[in-house]
C-alpha cells in the first residue's frame, strides 16, 4: 500500500499526495517537520501537517513574492526577510545585484540546516553571499530591537497558527512599518485566497489602519490547491503600484535576472483581483 500524505487543506476539502520516500522527520523545537518525495513535485517540505513549499514549482512563489516589491521600489538596497528557512527567497532576493545587505530572521534553525541538506537547490549557496545576514530569532521580536532600517520586508511565514501566528497581526504590521524606510514595501504571504478568505480579510484591516496604500496581488501556485496564492502589499508610496508597465520592463531588463515565471506583464496583471475578493476587503477596484 502507498504511503500518502494528506493536508486538511480546510473543512470538508483535504490535499493528499503519495510519499514515494521519507528522508527525514522530526519535531524540532517548534514544530512538526517532514521532508519526504513525491513523483509529481519532487521533495518537499511539510510543516505542522502543511506542505510548505516543493522543488518543482517553488519558483513560482519565490519569484512573485520577492521580484514584484523590488521591481517597483525601483532601489532597494537592503531587505528583510521573516522566515523563508528553506533558503529560496534569500537566493531570488540576491539575484538583484544593486542589493547590499539582506538579514534573514527564522525562528527554527533546524529548518535552515535539513533544508540546506535535503533541498539545496532552494538556496543554491545563498546563505555564504557575503550580503546575507542569518538570525535565529523571533520575528517580531527582532523588529521590536532592532534599530536597522529595510526598504523591502518580506514575511515568508508558515500560515497563521503555532509560531507564526503572531505575524498575521496587527502588532506585528506595526512593527514592520517601523522598520521600513521612507516609501518602503511590505510583503506577507496570505494563502489561498478562496479558502482562505478570513486570512485575507483580516490583514487587509490592519493595513487599512496602518498604510496609506494597501492592496493583494497573486500567482497560481499548483502546490497550494484551492485557487490562486494572494500576497498581501502594504506601503506609504500608492505610486509604486501605479507604474507603467515600460517602466517595470526597463527595470527587469537592467537587473540581467532570468525568471521562469516573473514577467513584467504578470507583474501588472496580479494586482487585478477578482470580484469577490475585491469585496471581502472593502474594495472596489485597484
Amino acid at each position: 500500500m502507498t504511503d500518502k500524505y494528506r493536508e486538511r487543506v480546510c473543512n470538508g476539502y483535504d490535499h493528499l499526495l503519495t510519499i514515494d520516500e521519507r528522508l527525514y522527520e522530526v519535531r524540532t523545537d517548534y514544530q512538526h517537520l517532514l521532508i519526504f518525495k513525491n513523483r509529481t513535485f519532487g521533495r518537499i517540505l511539510a510543516l505542522d501537517g502543511v506542505i510548505q513549499t516543493t522543488e518543482a514549482d517553488e519558483f513560482i512563489y519565490h519569484e512573485m513574492m520577492v521580484h514584484v516589491p523590488i521591481l517597483a521600489h525601483g532601489s532597494v538596497r537592503r531587505v528583510l526577510i521573516i522566515g523563508g528557512g528553506d533558503g529560496a527567497m534569500l537566493r531570488e532576493v540576491l539575484r538583484h545585484g544593486e542589493i547590499e545587505q539582506v538579514v534573514q530572521v527564522e525562528i527554527d534553525q533546524s529548518v535552515i540546516e535539513l533544508c540546506l541538506k535535503y533541498l539545496p537547490n532552494h538556496s543554491n549557496g545563498a546563505f555564504n553571499d557575503t550580503r546575507a545576514h542569518l538570525v535565529i530569532d523571533d520575528g517580531l521580536r527582532f523588529l521590536k530591537q532592532t534599530d536597522k532600517r529595510f526598504d523591502v520586508i518580506l514575511t515568508d511565514s508558515t500560515d497563521p497558527e503555532g509560531p507564526a501566528a503572531m505575524l498575521f497581526s496587527e502588532q506585528y504590521y506595526a512593527a514592520c512599518k517601523g522598520c521600513l524606510t521612507p516609501g518602503g514595501v511590505l510583503v506577507t504571504q496570505n494563502g489561498v485566497a478562496f479558502l482562505q478568505l478570513d486570512e485575507v480579510r483580516s490583514s487587509a484591516i490592519h493595513f487599512k489602519a496602518l498604510f496609506r496604500d494597501w492592496h493583494f496581488f497573486t500567482a497560481a501556485i499548483p502546490t497550494y490547491a484551492g485557487g490562486i496564492m494572494v500576497f498581501g502589499w502594504a506601503s506609504d508610496n500608492p505610486k509604486l503600484r501605479q507604474h507603467r508597465l515600460q517602466t517595470v520592463q526597463q527595470r527587469f531588463s537592467r537587473s540581467g535576472i532570468t525568471t521562469r515565471y516573473y514577467t513584467p506583464d504578470i507583474h501588472r496583471c496580479a494586482f487585478a483581483l477578482p470580484q469577490y475578493i475585491l469585496e471581502a476587503i472593502g474594495k472596489s477596484s485597484r
